[in-house]
Order: C-alpha cells, then structure tokens, then sequence
C-alpha cells in the first residue's frame, strides 16, 4: 500500500528521494558546459590556423613599385 506523498506523486517514489529531473538538469548542464568550451577551444584553434600568411617577396616588390609610381606621379602632378 502507498502512503498519502507516494500516492499524491502517482510514481510510487518517496517525496524525500532525489528527483529524477534533477539529475537529468545537471546532466543536461554538464554537457552543455562541454559543448561551449569544446565551442571556445574549437574557436581559438580555428582563428589561430587561420592567421594571415606573412606576403611573399614577389607581392612586396609590386607594392614597391605601385608606391614608387604613385609617388612618380605626384612629382609630375607638383612640376605643372
């Protein structure tokens, strides 16, 4: 026979046992605590592989000679 809080629960669990939704609520906030740092580390470790490669030689020489140019052209412009 139950007794009047096993009855009023309709589980048959006593109303002082840990209830089954409060583990699944931590259970739940665990994995969600793994998934946002696996997230943050994921995110780091992305950005940091993904780093802008340093310009090889043949792009700075052509930055160079654009600014070489442009710097031509400003002294033609200032002799009118």
């Amino acid at each position: 026979m139950q007794t009047p809080t096993e009855h009023a629960q309709g589980n048959g669990v006593p109303a002082d046992s840990p209830r089954p939704t409060d583990a699944t609520g931590r259970r739940i906030l665990f994995w969600l605590g793994v998934a946002g740092v696996s997230a943050v580390v994921s995110f780091f470790v992305i950005r940091a592989t993904m780093q802008r490669a340093p310009a090889d030689p043949t792009t700075q020489r052509i930055e160079a000679l654009i600014d070489e140019a442009n710097r031509l052209l400003r002294a033609l412009e200032e002799q009118k």
